[in-house]
């Protein structure tokens, strides 16, 4: 298996690289009678995209989504669902030089060693530019969780650099690019990421994701465990080194009489588990945390070697972001929200006959 599928039930394959003619998805599995128009992928597809900001790479794509199959008179029909994306705005000249060298802390290498051959345009299949088709599947998932469940995905930046929130407030996290709920620090991350981008430098990030609404039951112990799945498709983003639920490393230094959360009949205490225990959402809020790398692609020199095996000086020219996380935002949500799909798909499959169990614990003490 070559591993460009995700999924079991709502199963989304992907394909194309990033200066190729163009990027897309297949999605199979996806239930029929949703209503879906190719404007419904706009809002998403822009918070991801480049060039809208100073702060990310100046790529500059379209995004517009053709929708090949799988929809009728706006509504899907239960086969499978084709998605295009016109690549517009490729610059393959930008990797010229780099065609023949390993960019540390790229793919390059690893890539050169498992097929024997790579495109180095912009990175080719490793590049971000597939987490496009990521986005747009969710739109379709988001919007069949919502509808059937209530389900709400919504993620934040909670650090960039060595800057975190001085409080949290969803309601202002759209109104600035950096996804932030500080909107008293912005001015602060705006002078920082110009300092930065002016060093030439870049700098890592991290993104929480938070699903409210998610009912009490998915999850299938146990090599298909809510928690273990979504660890797997959070670290399958670009540049994602770890991935916690709930309060992750934290726990090491509480004690257990501390991060148990305890029930009441007026809901759950508190929340350290992040919303699942034994790998089935207990109805609490879904908590993910993941963090990103500083990306590799610098005007800074660094030596390395290229195809031969020879020393040579590595500049990394084009257009990057200098700190990925920033638009990496909707891309967590995306894998959120197509974790929750599947899951709810197959616990529908095997345990839709069971219905409401008594007791049923609120998610959480209101109030």
């Amino acid at each position: 298996m070559s591993s460009n599928t995700f999924g079991k039930l709502f199963a989304v394959t992907t394909f194309g690289e990033s200066h190729g003619p163009a990027i897309g998805c297949v999605i199979d599995g996806c239930p029929p009678g949703i209503g879906i128009a190719p404007e419904d992928f706009r809002r998403d597809l822009e918070r991801r995209a480049t060039g809208r900001t100073r702060h990310t790479s100046q790529r500059r794509e379209a995004d517009e989504v053709e929708i090949l199959s799988g929809v009728y008179e706006g509504r899907t029909t239960g086969t499978p669902i084709g998605l295009l994306i016109r690549n517009t705005d490729p610059r393959s000249k930008d990797y010229a030089r780099i065609a023949e060298q390993f960019r540390p802390g790229h793919a390059d290498y690893a890539y050169w060693q498992k097929y024997g051959i790579r495109d180095p345009r912009g990175g080719g299949r490793s590049s971000a530019r597939e987490t496009t088709m990521r986005v747009a599947a969710a739109v379709i998932a988001k919007k069949w969780l919502a509808e059937k469940f209530g389900v709400r995905v919504q993620g934040y930046l909670s650090q960039l650099g060595g800057i975190v929130p001085r409080g949290i407030d969803l309601s202002v996290v759209e109104d600035n690019p950096f996804f932030w709920p500080d909107a008293q620090q912005v001015a602060e991350l705006e002078r920082y990421m110009d300092a930065l981008r002016k060093s030439g430098d870049s700098v890592g990030a991290r993104v929480d994701v938070v699903a409210t609404g998610v009912p009490p039951g998915w999850g299938e112990p146990v090599y298909g465990k809510l928690d273990g799945e979504l660890a797997a498709a959070l670290m399958s983003i670009n540049a994602v080194k770890g991935v916690e639920i709930g309060d992750g490393f934290a726990s090491v230094a509480q004690k257990g009489s501390e991060h148990r959360d305890r029930m009441t009949p007026q809901g759950f205490a508190s929340n350290h588990a992040g919303g699942v225990l034994g790998g089935i959402s207990t109805g609490q809020p879904l908590r993910c945390s993941v963090a990103f790398k500083p990306t590799s692609s610098l005007r800074l020199p660094v030596e390395g070697l290229d195809v031969h095996g020879n020393v040579v000086d590595v500049v990394t020219t084009g257009r990057h972001d200098p700190c990925v996380g920033i638009r990496a935002t909707p891309i967590c949500e995306a894998m959120v929200a197509l974790v929750l799909i599947d899951q709810a798909l197959r616990h529908r499959a095997q345990c839709g006959d069971v219905g409401t169990v008594a007791p049923r614990i609120p998610g959480q003490i209101h109030g």
